[in-house]
Order: structure tokens, then C-alpha cells, then sequence
């Protein structure tokens, strides 16, 4: 019988015959009355499996599941809180984590709990005490994570238990990826699924035996509580602690071969087209022709989908498949923007879809989606020319500008999904900061429109173009707490020009009464208790979010948006990096008084952290030409291939695989709510190579991706920004050279043409005859290449044979169209 802990659902990393067997292992020493006959009844409820291609959506994302029954149909409602109004009063109890800096921990700082942070001091007091650890892993905006700390943490009897029998470790699973990442690995093998808060039982040298995710405090029909697991697992580690460890041991062993990613002997790069077809066609498979998205309700923005459609697109832009792709992503991201995952009052997009049409949110919002929203937003308007799209791209920008940065030029993490409704609320409610009442809008828009049909308000107007009923707009299948009663989430439901004929009046002046609305809600809005926002900065996310300011400004044009997103390479170049010890720093944090502030012990930087920080300076320095961030990116690049690189099997380790307290080193093969940093890092060894002329990069790009050619081959739609990888290794990058005066007109209309352009395989780069500089001293051919009569010219390249050169903006178009 297979031992299940808490609810579980079905997720698929690397399937092998390994992790298989790693199931038979858990639980080998219960007996018939023991915790398993609880466990292997699944909690009612909750969901088998929520398969997303050929892999699960709670691998790639980071949520906690809530699902409720009605009529056979299984809904789900997600909701993030935080702390209370409560936390205001003189606290009964404190713990060590009150001295952390993450949101997260700072969260359990009042419980009844021995809490430790990750360390040294935990892992010791185990050993000498000779006792279990329970290691808690979630996140500051994860809903279930606040409903385990409200009735366990904060339980005193469970408290109790837990402080007198375990040394209990808290983590913040986004300030320690490395150990979330293992442990979830041994909890997805052992039980079928995973998700957070994270439940997971160690012997004192960190071998994991038994584990979870949410446990009720206690007893409930069938499901176990959280008490009567840990006085059964109390039991157990004295009467039977030699079987539970073996059976760690086994299942770890198993982990260790089930999870190995490398190349073998004499193995191939996997051909371009092949994946590429092949991941369109899984995609396809997938897709949800109505509202777009892939697979029904909960729907997801993945972003690493849509790029993968647009860049096959850009190679097959002849062919019947090539249209069906850009279709799919151009379809699906104006249904994100018309739906009500889009915030149409304040901006930026909301974590998910609890339905097909993309309508009733999960309302939490998290950096890393923003960052890539927006460089897909803007890709769409560069092979669409659709302004929806840029503008799109614009307010997630402005989003991010006011509510998510720093005074430093950091980005933070999240906002929560939970706030009061009122000042004076005592419990938070899911979206409550979003959502409006009928009698909202009237009593704030009330004013007759001059010239409407039938005497219509300004209200009348914005309900009837934002779907907004007197009785609220949100199906109670899409609300099981009955936190939306009588709310309306907005949703465009005609266009400007349908609602215009309606009403009589002219697009341009329907125009301006959305718009002047939305900024009256949005006044209102200021006025309501804010959500939580987790101050927490992350290198990787930042890295991500740079990609996006720099992406949008160059394609736009935009200086400002430019000059924000240098103000982000700066911080992250001052707080985020260790130049004593040659490192990148994985975070800092807001402190009490507004400053950047560091823990004591900095935790060094992940392979995320470095392949997504080097490919947002890529991007910063093709948008500004700006050498000092191409030169930095490449000292990141030599840095992460010393600390992370598998020299026997090739790719990157996720963390620094000499970590002692690492059980497992892991290889990400998944590209979910982030790419992996693995398919990050291809496409950057080959930008770096063509921009710095270091041949060596192609082959180790080249390398990587064969370690995963296995999972490319067989189930591509699993990494799709790696098989936009594959695709740029096959149809080779084009180096676009500008030659000129970085600021005359005629060099500035060259590059804005290039930027107008969705070109998936290609670098770009100005030479501006100071053979001095590091491009010259990187590149000695371009010192032959030359402005021609006394113009900006451009010339395109392969390798290095360059077609003749041109000086009309036309006639480069003409030509990178080809």
C-alpha cells in the first residue's frame, strides 16, 4: 500500500520506472490501522489529476489547491491572505523567525511553534537531540498555506506537540527554490502529487520519510488531522525508526536515478523541425478553441506556450501550420486581455482563470507572470501590428511601475489574492480589493450621457461594456465560498464599436467615458484596505521583469520605459550582486524603514537567478547598445557555467551541487509558470557566442540541449522554450549590424525598424567605429564593416558572410523578411 500524507495531486515530473518504484517504498512500515488506511482514500474532493500535455499544471505553478463538488463537476477557488488586523495587538507568542526577513516566515513568527529558518542550528539541535524534523515549505500569497497556519500553527495543543517532539524548520519555498524543489521532488514521487504548504518529515541528517501538503488540525470523516499524523509519526520513529529510514533511503536512491538528466555516449542535438512540429502539435492537441488557453478551466497565461506558437510561426509563416500557430497566441492573449484575469481598473494580470473564458480570477499577483506577459504582449504587436497588443504590453508596464517597484529600482514579488473589504472587516475576502457591486457603479457613475439612447448613465454604459448585472456577474460554480456574492468581476463582453452603435454615440467619445470611469474606480480603489504585497526582491524575478521593460521599450521606442529598465540592472548590479565573492545574491528585502535590506547570511544565487538575469541584460543591451551590460552578462555566463555546469552529463544544476544539505541534484525539465533555467540559459550561450564571438558557448549550448534531448523528443511540449532553443540552433542566428553615430537620426530609424520585427533568431548590435570599444576588440570584422556614403548602414549577417549592406529602413525590412 502507497502512504499518502495530506492532499495530493497527480503530477508528472521525469516519469521513470524509478519514481515508480519509489512509491512502493513509502509507508512500508504501517500496519492496517496505521496512517495509511486514512491516507490512500484521496481526501474527498480533490482532483486525481489535472494534466497539463504531459505534465501536470501543479508541477509547473506555484498553487495550492481548494476543489469542491457540485452535481459530479469539480470547481476550483483559489485565495491568498495574509496576516490580520489581529497582529496588531501585543503578540502571545514569538519565535525565532520574528528576526527573518521574508514575508513568509515573518507570517509564523507569532505561533506556538519552535519555528527555525533553513540552517545550520536547526540541522544541529536535531542531531544531538535525536529528533524527527518537520520542514513546512509555502509562501507568503499561498491561500492554503494561511489556512494551515490559522488552524494548526496557531493551535496550542498542536503547537505543543510539535515543539516538544520535533525541531520544526520553516521555509519560504521562494527564497529557498533549491530545497522546495528536492523535497517536492520526494512528495510528487511518493504520493502521486505535490503542492503547497509543503509537509515533509526528515531524520536528523535532512533524509525525508515521510510527506504532504495541507493537513486540517484534526480528524474529519475519513482525513486524517495534523495532530493524529504526528503522534502516529511520534509512534513510529520510536518503535519502528530503522524501517522508516531504510525506506527514505530507498526511495531517495530511487530519486537519485529516476531524476537524472544527461547525454549519453555519442547522442545527437535532436533535429529543429522535428521538436518544433511535434510541440505544435501537443500544443494544438491541447488547445481550447473558444476562449483560447490550452486545456479547460483553470486556465493559466503561460507565456513559455505562447512565445514557443509566435517563434514557430516566424519559421513557418508559409505554411497552413504556421498560421494555425500565430492564430492560437494572438487569439489567447485578447481573450486574456478582454477577460477578467486582466485588471481593467489598476492594471497587470492576476495569477490565473478559475474558468474557461477567462473571466473569475485567482486573484493574486506575481512578478514573474508580468515580466513575461509583457514581452509576449509586445511580441504579438510586432508580428500583428495590432495596438491592442502594445497597449496591453504599456499597462502592464505601468502596473508594475507603481505597485511592484522598489524606490531602489527593484521589483517585488507578489500582491495577495485576499484583503478587507472594509477598514473595519476582521476577516479578508478573495478579491474583495477588485470586485464591484451594481449599486457601486451607479452611485459612482451617475451622470446622464449627452446624446446616449434612452437617457443612459455613464453607468449604464460601463455595465453593459463590462458585463457588470445587478445581481453580480461571477457563477457560484466559480465561487464555492460565496466570497463573490453580488460582485462583479469585470470582463469586456462587446467592443468599442458594438457598445458605441448601442448607444448611439461615437467610438472616440465611448472612448473616453471607459476611460474616465476606470480612473474614478480606480480613486475608489486607493481608498480600500490593500491586499498584502510580499516586499521580498528576487534576482531571478527581476531578471525576468528587466527582460520586459527592456523588451517593450525598444520595440515602443519608449526612453522611459528604457531608462527603468537600466535603473533595474543597476539595483540588481548593487544588491544583488557580490562582488567580494564574485556572486550573485538569490534576494533582498524592504526593511522597516523603506531601505534595502539583507539577512545576515546572504543566500547565494540559483541557476535561475543567473540565466534569467543574463538574458534580461541581453535584452538591455541589444535595446540600448549599451556595452557595459553585454559585458556583464557575459561575467554572469562564465560565473554559472563554473558553479552549475555538470561537466559528466552536461546542463546546469538547478543549485550548487557540492550543497552537502542537497539530497538531490536536480536538473529542471519543465517550462511552467517560469522557463526553466536550463532552456534560459541555451538560447543565452548562443546570443553570448554571436555577440562576443566565443565558439565555445554554441557547443555548450549545443551540449545542454542534448542532455534533454530524450524529453525533447518524446514529450516537447514540456520544455517549449527549449525547443525555441533547439528551432535557433538550427536555423542559426542572424547578427544584425548597425554602423553609424549612436545619436543620429538615420542610425536610430535603422534600429527602430529591426525592433518593429519579431525576429526570434537574431542579435543585434551597433558598431560605432570606436575599434577601441569591446564589440571591436570581441569582433575584428567589424572593423570592416563601414558606414556607406556617410550613412547609417546595416548590414546582415550569417556567421559572419553578410549580405550587401543597406541604408533604407525599407530596405531592411525587405531583407529580415526574407
Amino acid at each position: 500500500m502507497m502512504l499518502r500524507l495530506g492532499f495530493a495531486w497527480s503530477t508528472s515530473s521525469t516519469t521513470t520506472k524509478h519514481i515508480a518504484q519509489a512509491r512502493l517504498f513509502t509507508g512500508s512500515f504501517l500496519r492496517k490501522d496505521s496512517l495509511h488506511t486514512l491516507y490512500n482514500s484521496r481526501c474527498s474532493g480533490l482532483p486525481q489529476a489535472l494534466q497539463f500535455g504531459q505534465k501536470s499544471v501543479l508541477a509547473s505553478t506555484r498553487l495550492s489547491w481548494d476543489s469542491f463538488r457540485s452535481s459530479g463537476v469539480v470547481f476550483f477557488s483559489m485565495a491568498s491572505g495574509s496576516d490580520g488586523p489581529d497582529t496588531l495587538q501585543t503578540p502571545k507568542h514569538i519565535n525565532r523567525l520574528s528576526k527573518e526577513k521574508s514575508s513568509y516566515l515573518l507570517q509564523h513568527a507569532h505561533n506556538p511553534v519552535d519555528w527555525y529558518a533553513w540552517g545550520q542550528e536547526a540541522f544541529d539541535k536535531a542531531k544531538s537531540e535525536d529528533k524527527p524534523i518537520f520542514l513546512s515549505v509555502g509562501y507568503s500569497t499561498c491561500h492554503w498555506c494561511h489556512v494551515m497556519e490559522r488552524e494548526s500553527f496557531e493551535d496550542e495543543e498542536i503547537g505543543k506537540i510539535l515543539s516538544e517532539n520535533f525541531v520544526c524548520i520553516k521555509v519560504d519555498r521562494e527564497e529557498r527554490p533549491d530545497v522546495d524543489k528536492v523535497y517536492m521532488t520526494f512528495v510528487q514521487a511518493t504520493s502521486g502529487g505535490g503542492g503547497w504548504p509543503m509537509s515533509v518529515w526528515l531524520t536528523p541528517d535532512l533524509r525525508p520519510f515521510i510527506g504532504g501538503t495541507y493537513f486540517p488540525p484534526r480528524d474529519s470523516g475519513r482525513r486524517p488531522g495534523l495532530k493524529t499524523v504526528l503522534l502516529r509519526i511520534i509512534e513510529q520513529w520510536q518503535s519502528n525508526r530503522e524501517t522508516l529510514e531504510s525506506s527514505g533511503e530507498r526511495v531517495l536512491e530511487a530519486l537519485r536515478k529516476g531524476t537524472e538528466i544527461s547525454a549519453s555516449p555519442g547522442e545527437t542535438l535532436p533535429s529543429g523541425p522535428d521538436v518544433a512540429n511535434r510541440c505544435y502539435q501537443q500544443l494544438a492537441h491541447s488547445y481550447e478553441e473558444e476562449y483560447g488557453g490550452f486545456r479547460e478551466a483553470p486556465k493559466f497565461p503561460s507565456p513559455v506556450n505562447l512565445m514557443f506558437l509566435m517563434s514557430f510561426w516566424a519559421v513557418n509563416r508559409v505554411n497552413s501550420e504556421g498560421a494555425e500557430a500565430l492564430q492560437m497566441a494572438l487569439h489567447t492573449l485578447r481573450m486574456m486581455a478582454l477577460g477578467g484575469i486582466h485588471d481593467h481598473v489598476a492594471q497587470g494580470f492576476h495569477r490565473y482563470s478559475t474558468d474557461s473564458s477567462w473571466h473569475v480570477p485567482h486573484f493574486e499577483k506575481m512578478l514573474y507572470d508580468q515580466g513575461q506577459l509583457a514581452v509576449a504582449y509586445i511580441t504579438a504587436y510586432q508580428v500583428s501590428g495590432e495596438r491592442l497588443f502594445a497597449d496591453v504590453a504599456r499597462d502592464v508596464l505601468l502596473y508594475v511601475s507603481r505597485d511592484l517597484s522598489d524606490k531602489s529600482g527593484g521589483f517585488y514579488s507578489a500582491e495577495d489574492a485576499d484583503s478587507f473589504p472594509m477598514v473595519e472587516s476582521t476577516e479578508k475576502r478573495e478579491g474583495a480589493f477588485c470586485v464591484w457591486t451594481a449599486g457601486e457603479i451607479r452611485e459612482l457613475l451617475p451622470d446622464i450621457v449627452e446624446g446616449a439612447a434612452g437617457g443612459a448613465t455613464q453607468a449604464d454604459i460601463f455595465m453593459h461594456h463590462y458585463g457588470v448585472k445587478e445581481q453580480g456577474n461571477v457563477d457560484p460554480a466559480q465561487d464555492p465560498h460565496g466570497e463573490l456574492q453580488g460582485q462583479n468581476v469585470l470582463i469586456v463582453r462587446y467592443s468599442v464599436e458594438l457598445t458605441a452603435a448601442h448607444f448611439g454615440i461615437s467610438v472616440d467619445r465611448l472612448s473616453e467615458l471607459l476611460s474616465d470611469a476606470r480612473a474614478k474606480l480606480a480613486e475608489v480603489r486607493k481608498a480600500r484596505p490593500p491586499p498584502h504585497l510580499d516586499t521580498k526582491m528576487l534576482a531571478s524575478w527581476n531578471g525576468l521583469m528587466l527582460s520586459g521593460f527592456a523588451r517593450v521599450g525598444a520595440v515602443l521606442g519608449d526612453k522611459a520605459l528604457l531608462e527603468r529598465a537600466e535603473r533595474a540592472a543597476c539595483f540588481l548590479r548593487e544588491h544583488l550582486w557580490d562582488e567580494e565573492g564574485q556572486r550573485i545574491l538569490h534576494s533582498c528585502y524592504r526593511g522597516n524603514n523603506m531601505e534595502v535590506e539583507q539577512v545576515a547570511s546572504p543566500i547565494a544565487g540559483f541557476l535561475d537567478d543567473y540565466a534569467f538575469v543574463v538574458c534580461g541584460l541581453l535584452d538591455l543591451f541589444e535595446a540600448t547598445q549599451r556595452v557595459r551590460w553585454l559585458q556583464w552578462a557575459e561575467e554572469l555566463q562564465l560565473r554559472q557555467d563554473e558553479l552549475f555546469w555538470d561537466s559528466q552529463g552536461s546542463g546546469y544544476f538547478c543549485s550548487d551541487p557540492s550543497d552537502p544539505t542537497l539530497l538531490l541534484a536536480l536538473k529542471q525539465d519543465q517550462d511552467g509558470a517560469e522557463p526553466s533555467a536550463n532552456s534560459v540559459s541555451a538560447l543565452n550561450l548562443l546570443r553570448l557566442s554571436h555577440l562576443t564571438g566565443q565558439q565555445d558557448w554554441i557547443l555548450r549550448s549545443q551540449q545542454l540541449l542534448t542532455a534533454f534531448s530524450d524529453r525533447l523528443i518524446k514529450v516537447p511540449v514540456a520544455l517549449p522554450d527549449m525547443v525555441r532553443s533547439v528551432m535557433a540552433q538550427h536555423y542559426t542566428l542572424k547578427q544584425i549590424v548597425v554602423c553609424g553615430q549612436p545619436d543620429a537620426e538615420d542610425t536610430a530609424n535603422l534600429i527602430s525598424c529591426v525592433n518593429s520585427l519579431f525576429l526570434p533568431h537574431k542579435v543585434l548590435m551597433l558598431a560605432d567605429g570606436n575599434t577601441e570599444g569591446l564589440l571591436y576588440q570581441r569582433l575584428p570584422i567589424l572593423s570592416s564593416l563601414v558606414p556607406q556614403d556617410g550613412k547609417a548602414t546595416a548590414y546582415v549577417c550569417e556567421n559572419f558572410a553578410c549580405a550587401l549592406p543597406v541604408t533604407c529602413p525599407q530596405e531592411l525590412r525587405r531583407l529580415l523578411l526574407e
